[in-house]
């Protein structure tokens, strides 16, 4: 028998040892991997018409899972250096990564239903290198809470000596600060859940996953379902139909909100990271250190923003535009996102509360052409192509998609002081960006032949950090050169330059 590893420490020092996970992963993972396969387990009983291997391989899918777990378990160890973390796993084919710990952007901890019931948790180290699938740092799942913890610590201590309270006794040893709560949940915030749209994503989620279970029992009701209509067009039923989405959208859109945001929290660590905690049932916690920071993103959806709401994201290196990993600040008042703005920023005045200037009337003119000419075109096929009935649904969004052209023109703006660039873009999800100039890199400019025809430009400033590239769009060509040479000087300039 081999000897088994030793449990990690309880101390936040490099565990220069090798170590392995919990063995309560043992239960949480085959928990966790059971409850995605309740439903196929449930059609093999359900349909099996009295058959017994229906029930023989429901028992061997779990007995597969049962095995799995145990054989990542055994073959898994992790070890912390001074320079590195270290990750073994893998039985058949071997899998050796390794982190470097001056890359660590963020620590991600997670704790899905089967972990909190044991007091685990999983702990996802993020490197921020996210071109190559995979190379995204490592996940240690599971660990303790308490364990999880202690990593978190230890891995963003690296190049950061905590802040410590000052003591009035000379000769104490200084006290250790404590967090500093920047936001926490509001229950008033619950009325921008249904403006979120959240309820008809879950519904469209859940809709695909029970197609895709119909589909393997032989059954085809979206199919079935598209063609009656066409066959049977109505536009009551169609109305009806959106009325009742609409409604179970809006029932649905506040439990989804809590599910995601109860007990949410935003504090500033003494360690010198902003951490984000939220979750009911899967609690997640994401801390970054704020000397990665380089800006900040207020997001305003559509119906969000008409009822003067916005979320709040961090532009930061290591953490990628997309997803919830960047997310500073659930859909709350808009004046709530601007003080925590501040706050995040550590600035007197917001920056994207800086009077933007507007762009040229031709940006006007490409807007609306941009979301007025395509459903034009559209009716007009349908009219020829299509049945009598088809045609009218595209000239009833014409209006609508005029309203959107002329609002994504009033949303474009750029500002400039002495620390941050800021752009506003689009209308569906109106994004206004205060990017530092400092994390600026370069620039990327784009004039399409009909932007030139125009005079007309589309500037975008590279970081290392959120999405890369954040644009200031349909801005005539010299405001463009200009702003772009005064946010970073002399890295335009040669190229502005004539010989």
């Amino acid at each position: 028998m081999t000897a088994e590893l030793p449990a990690a420490p309880e101390f936040t020092e490099p565990l220069t040892e090798w170590h392995r996970l919990h063995v309560r992963m043992l239960i949480v993972r085959p928990l966790n991997e059971g409850i995605a396969m309740l439903v196929p387990i449930a059609v093999l009983l359900i349909t099996g018409n009295g058959e017994k291997w229906r029930l023989f391989a429901s028992g061997v899918t779990v007995a597969l899972i049962l095995a799995f777990s145990y054989f990542i378990w055994r073959t898994t160890k992790y070890r912390i250096t001074d320079d590195q973390v270290e990750l073994h796993t893998g039985l058949l084919t071997r899998k050796q990564l390794a982190v470097p710990r001056d890359r660590i952007r963020t620590v991600d901890l997670t704790s899905k239903p089967g972990h909190r019931v044991f007091g685990l948790s999983a702990v996802r180290i993020g490197t921020g290198q996210q071109d190559t699938p995979g190379t995204d740092g490592l996940t240690l799942d599971a660990v303790t809470s308490e364990e999880a913890e202690r990593l978190r610590v230890l891995l963003l201590q690296k190049t950061v000596t905590p802040r410590a309270g000052s003591s009035d006794e000379p000769g104490a040893e200084p006290a250790v600060a404590s967090s500093e709560v920047i936001s926490q949940l509001d229950l008033k915030w619950l009325k921008f859940a249904p403006l979120s749209l959240s309820g008809l994503v879950a519904i469209g989620a859940v809709f695909g996953l029970l197609s895709n279970y119909a589909d393997d029992l032989g059954l085809h009701p979206v199919q079935d379902l598209w063609e009656w209509l066409f066959e049977h067009p109505s536009f009551t039923l169609i109305g009806a139909f959106v009325i009742a989405l609409a409604v179970l959208g809006l029932v649905l859109s506040v439990p989804l909100y809590i599910l995601q945001f109860w007990n949410y929290k935003l504090t500033r660590e003494p360690d010198g990271t902003l951490r984000v905690q939220r979750g009911l049932l899967t609690t997640r916690s994401v801390s970054v250190e704020e000397q990665r920071l380089r800006g900040v993103d207020i997001q305003e959806p559509l119906l969000v923003r008409a009822g003067k709401g916005a979320k709040l994201a961090a532009v930061t290196t290591g953490l990628g535009s997309k997803g919830e990993s960047n997310l500073l600040l659930p859909p709350a008042p808009l004046s709530v996102a601007h003080e925590v703005s501040q706050d995040v920023l550590k600035v007197a005045d917001d920056p994207t509360l800086r009077k933007l200037r507007k762009h040229p009337f031709a940006a006007l003119r490409r807007s609306m052409i941009r979301h007025v000419v395509p459903w034009v075109v559209i009716a007009a096929g349908l009219a020829i192509f299509a049945p009598s009935w088809a045609w009218p649904i595209p000239v009833v969004i014409l209006p609508f998609a005029a309203l959107v052209g002329w609002d994504n023109y009033r949303s474009l703006g750029n500002a400039l002081d002495d620390r941050y660039l800021v752009t506003r873009n689009n209308s569906l999800v109106r994004s206004t960006v205060a990017l530092q100039r400092t994390g600026i890199i370069g620039w990327r400019i784009r004039r399409s032949f009909f932007q030139r025809r125009s005079g007309l430009m589309t500037i975008g400033a590279t970081t290392a950090a959120g999405a890369g590239v954040y644009h200031v769009t349909d801005v005539g060509e010299a405001d463009g050169l200009a702003l772009a040479d005064e946010a970073v000087p002399d890295l335009l300039r040669p190229f502005l330059t004539e010989g």
